[in-house]
């Protein structure tokens, strides 16, 4: 079955038009256009998923207490150092003796492993294991951004495959406990990588962990106000119509920088497709992007891979290219993530992927130009900032119009100055000025007229801004 993207993205809009009526107040916070929340018309424009590009690799699980299926990588930045966990030994699935191991950098791209002496593998403890027992199988730990946490639980973590997922703590990350006697979920498989995040817009935590729809790998989620005791878990909701794609993983996290956007990475895999004829196990995998505004109702407006497997033979074969969770920042120009390689072959490993900074999808209009127009709005600063990128020949424009669509003096189209380049925080100008201040508060629509052009997130800010 086909499904046209213009004209899912055209229903979808739609919808969110229809049921979002009142003014959207975005105060100062930066919005990326990664759904259609914001947006009340498109004409000759769309809206256009963006793809990481493949970088650095930065890890091959080479090392005794690695090997070819070390998996489940979770990166998380804290302060200066990026660190990544993953599960190392694993000869079974239910194995006590499997690993979980953690590697350490200063940019993102030179990892080292640090030699913790906490566990015992091959008669030495000259390794980088922080934890073993059965719950290394998927251990998935997160840096607490609950204001309330305690200092020895600014780390924390969950594990263990069916019937029980466990809660951990750690005050730095590497030594750690089990948080309570009982396990924190028994409704799942688990079988997969739960990831759990503060949520400090809802106040509470989150957790996304797998299960089976019938014979359908998918994402279910679950809250909780104290990490240890949680709520029944709900399956994602999608719109009507959405293909029924097996989820491997779903790397869920709040977008760094825009946080009451959450973001979702799941790695899909095709278990009826073989590529390597001669590959001991079937199944393809690449990843897709999908977003959420509350936690529960998912928008998969982009159904195409987000990561698309490429031409590398041993990516070809089963759960590999499948993101890391988590999603960093050690250059002001891009995000960092990290995608599985070569699973299950010698040299397994982990490779850095780039993408833009918010550009994760953008609205796009070609050299022939296109519009688009956002829904009314209300916001808060003195000059509007926006990302975007044009060709040499492309440009923006942009119109600030009252709630009515009628365009006010001052800001008409006419009087912007014409935008070319590719730039991450650029204030918009009318006749040289960029002060909108005296519109702040106030209901307003923008229109944006676009030639061979895209525009990945605007915000307005209060002071100077620092161009990028």
């Amino acid at each position: 079955m086909m499904f046209p993207t213009f004209a899912l993205a055209t229903i979808v809009l739609a919808a969110v038009a229809g049921a979002q009526s009142a003014p959207i107040d975005i105060g100062s916070r930066v919005e990326p256009f990664v759904d259609g929340q914001l947006i009340d018309r498109l004409a000759g424009a769309d809206l256009t998923l963006q793809h990481p590009i493949r970088r650095e690799v930065v890890l091959v699980t080479d090392m005794s207490w690695e090997g070819p299926s070390s998996g489940y990588f979770t990166a998380i930045q804290d302060g200066a150092t990026v660190r990544i966990y993953y599960r190392g030994y694993c000869p079974v699935d239910d194995s006590k003796k499997q690993v979980t191991c953690m590697v350490e950098s200063s940019d993102g791209i030179h990892f080292t492993r640090p030699k913790l002496g906490l566990f015992a593998f091959g008669g030495s403890r000259d390794n980088n294991i922080v934890w073993r027992g059965v719950e290394s199988h998927n251990f998935a730990p997160l840096l607490d951004r609950n204001p309330a946490c305690p200092p020895d639980e600014r780390y924390k973590a969950l594990g263990g495959i069916a019937p029980a997922l466990w809660a951990f703590a750690s005050p730095d990350g590497i030594h750690w406990k089990r948080k309570g006697d009982h396990p924190a979920l028994t409704h799942g498989t688990f079988d997969s990588l739960n990831t759990a995040f503060w949520d400090d817009r809802a106040k509470l935590y989150r957790c996304y962990s797998r299960y089976f729809d019938g014979e359908v790998r998918a994402i279910q989620s679950s809250t909780s106000k104290d990490f240890l005791n949680w709520t029944e878990p709900v399956p994602n909701r999608y719109a009507a119509g959405i293909p029924h794609d097996q989820f491997y993983t779903n790397g869920t996290r709040p977008c760094l920088g825009a946080e009451h956007i959450l973001l979702s990475f799941p790695s899909r895999f095709v278990p009826e497709r073989t590529k390597l004829p001669n590959y001991h196990d079937p199944g393809v995998s690449d990843s897709v992007f999908m977003t959420s505004r509350d936690g529960l109702n998912w928008d998969r407006m982009f159904l195409d891979g987000w990561l698309r497997t490429g031409p590398d033979d041993r990516n070809w074969s089963q759960r590999s290219n499948m993101p890391a969770c988590g999603i960093v920042s050690v250059d002001p120009n891009e995000f960092s993530m990290y995608a599985t390689e070569h699973y299950q072959w010698p040299d397994n490993r982990l490779r850095r992927i780039s993408i833009r900074k918010f550009g994760w999808a953008s609205v796009h209009a070609p050299r022939r130009g296109g519009e688009m127009v956002t829904r009314p709005i209300v916001f808060s600063g003195r000059s509007l900032c926006i990302n975007y990128a044009t060709s040499a020949a492309g440009s923006i424009r942009v119109e600030i119009q009252d709630a009515d669509g009628s365009p006010i003096p001052g800001y008409r189209l006419e009087e912007m100055d014409t935008l070319f380049g590719d730039e991450l925080n650029r204030p918009v100008t009318w006749k040289g000025s960029t002060d909108v201040s005296k519109l702040s508060g106030r209901t307003v629509r923008l229109r944006f007229v676009l030639q061979d052009a895209d525009l990945f997130s605007l915000q307005t800010v209060q002071g100077d801004v620092q161009r990028r």
